[in-house]
């Protein structure tokens, strides 16, 4: 980790700098504007009486006002863009200390019947999510959680060689997740979609000439004013004709200006995503066809919103009165810049979903390239057939701290069940924790917390947390046996790996035993894959009766008045509980 904090030091140092130094060239652009305006304005008072020369002095004063202007804006993106690769390298060394707990926890995420993500701490204050999410834009968080949830064993491959891809690509994942930050999304991207789907036209085709015929008329008529060869008051009256054309449609443009309005910015900051994807070269093959999907044939992807956006920037002018008034009036330029912005919508209305899907779909693979990118020394498990082995060596938690974290070698066949003993605080759970979490990276296609890993692809299926419910009038033991079920019908259709962690918890020692027992031997005539963990020693037998079952724990030993655990996974059973020494430690007994 040590070269990946000096990574994100440098980067940090080096943008820094270029805030800086764009600071003050944007500090000098505004002093060079302020004394252009002065001196234009001051040069046209003094050389007002000679008309000719204040024209001159104000056009060229304008002009070099509105450059400087330009480079202003320009470099105050620079300066923004800057900004938050600055922040991005600031939270990397942040999140490399182990502080991320202010991040999005993906609460909302959050799924009681799903597999497995309410049992391995998924979402929530201190989860997975909130360690590797790097997303800036709400789909692309929900594309994220439901990579996470997907629970899918095809593709693995690709998609570890786009994660691989992307882990090597730093500058231009920082670059697009800088770029997704600055987006300021008032509406929904489905909103947005439903909304450019069901948009019903209101200009005839008319009008796609009528602008052009009036704009010249207007000029004609002007020209011929100047040339006095017709009255001054005609340019009143043709005014008060354009105004009468727009008016008769200005409900309709008010209410699509409004829509637009909200949508502008986004779609500006989305054109500059869709670039960066058109422009960079990809050889894996999910990126690669994720890069088609926004490609047409005769422009890009970006190139077409751009266009669109630029639409609404000029209909956002009438909120300019005087755009407003002599812009309709001699141009009618709402029902041009309108109906400029109604033929987009008819042309590319349905196409634009894909465009934000490809969007959400780079900004959350971002994501797991940026994990895969901070720790190298994890490994991509080797994928094997469906049928064959598991193997890990040296298989840890990837939020445990690595100074304290023991790892442990783990080995499964194929339907093959263990039961796990151990004492309290020994380490079942977490190891539960960490072996299903092994499951869900390798098939996301992440690289694992291991020293090496042999992986055999399974779907995995886990009853570790169960809570009663008052206002679905559900007791704990209801709704454990409610969970239960759901695990046997589900693997009636396919193949799981089964985590259980100390079931038939509500009902008394014996009963939870006799059932226990009945619950694996149903399993393993079910040719079943898994772990259960248990306090119950009863429930070791069956390794006598069943080939499949085998036996391991984790032990806990009293070492002069003081509990040890090593929190090493052994073949046997525990033979050392401490429930009753810990009654009398903390003086409870």
């Amino acid at each position: 980790m040590s070269n990946i904090k000096s990574y994100y030091s440098s980067k940090l140092d080096h943008y820094e700098a270029k805030v800086s130094s764009i600071y003050k060239t944007l500090t000098y652009y505004s002093i060079a504007r302020l004394i252009t305006f002065l001196i234009t304005t001051v040069t046209i008072y003094f050389t007002f009486s000679n008309w000719t020369l204040a024209i001159g002095v104000g056009l060229l004063g304008s002009i070099l006002f509105l450059y400087l202007l330009s480079k202003h804006a320009s470099l105050k993106k620079e300066h923004l863009l800057n900004k938050a690769l600055v922040k991005i390298n600031k939270e990397e060394l942040r999140i490399e200390a182990g502080d991320f707990f202010d991040k999005a926890e993906g609460i909302e995420f959050l799924d009681p019947k799903h597999s497995y993500c309410l049992d391995i701490d998924l979402f929530g204050h201190g989860s997975f999510f909130q360690f590797i999410d790097r997303t800036q834009l709400k789909d692309s968080a929900l594309y994220l959680a439901n990579m996470l949830k997907a629970n899918s064993i095809t593709l693995i491959k690709n998609r570890q060689d786009a994660i691989k891809e992307l882990s090597n690509k730093p500058e231009w994942r920082q670059n697009f997740q800088a770029t997704s930050s600055l987006t300021k999304a008032g509406t929904k991207t489905k909103e947005v979609v439903k909304w450019l789907e069901n948009y019903k036209p209101f200009l005839p085709q008319f009008t796609k000439w009528l602008p052009i015929l009036i704009s010249i008329t207007s000029l004609i008529i002007i020209g011929l004013i100047i040339m006095e060869i017709i009255p001054s008051s005609i340019i009143g009256y043709w005014l008060l004709l354009g105004l009468f054309i727009t008016g008769r449609y200005l409900k309709k443009i008010n209410a699509l200006s409004t829509n637009t309005d909200k949508i502008r910015d986004t779609f500006r900051q989305y054109a500059l995503l869709l670039n960066a994807i058109e422009n960079e070269t990809f050889t894996s093959e999910l990126l690669i066809e994720k890069q088609k999907a926004i490609q047409l044939k005769n422009e890009k992807a970006s190139t077409i919103l751009n266009q669109l956006s630029k639409a609404m920037d000029a209909l956002d002018n009438r909120n300019n009165i005087i755009s407003a008034i002599f812009g309709n009036g001699y141009f009618l330029t709402d029902l041009r810049h309108s109906f400029t912005i109604e033929k987009w919508i008819k042309k590319y209305n349905t196409t634009i979903s894909e465009w934000f899907d490809t969007i959400a779909f780079f900004d959350a693979y971002n994501s797991l390239g940026n994990y895969a990118f901070n720790y190298p020394h994890y490994v991509y498990p080797e994928v094997t057939d469906l049928e064959g082995k598991t193997q890990v060596t040296q298989l840890g938690h990837p939020l445990l701290d690595v100074k304290k974290r023991v790892d442990n070698d783990f080995i499964i066949d194929n339907q093959q069940f263990y039961i796990i003993t151990g004492a309290n605080m020994a380490g079942k759970s977490t190891f539960l924790r960490t072996v299903s979490l092994h499951i869900v990276m390798a098939n996301m296609g992440l690289p694992v917390c291991a020293k090496s890993s042999t992986y055999a692809p399974v779907k995995l299926i886990t009853s570790m947390r169960t809570n009663d419910s008052l206002t679905d009038d559900s007791s704990y033991f209801f709704s454990e046996l409610t969970r239960l079920k759901y695990i046997v019908d589900t693997i009636e259709t396919n193949s799981y790996f089964i985590i259980l962690d100390e079931i038939l918890k509500g009902t008394n020692s014996k009963d939870k035993a006799i059932g226990s027992k009945k619950f694996v031997e149903k399993l393993v005539a079910g040719n079943a894959t898994g772990i259960i963990a248990t306090h119950d020693l009863s429930l070791c037998e069956i390794e006598n009766q069943l080939t499949p079952v085998k036996n391991y724990y984790f032990d806990a030993q009293i070492i002069n008045n003081e509990l040890f655990f090593d929190y090493t996974f052994k073949k046997g059973i525990c033979q050392n509980m401490n429930a009753s020494f810990l009654l009398k430690k903390m003086e409870i007994v």
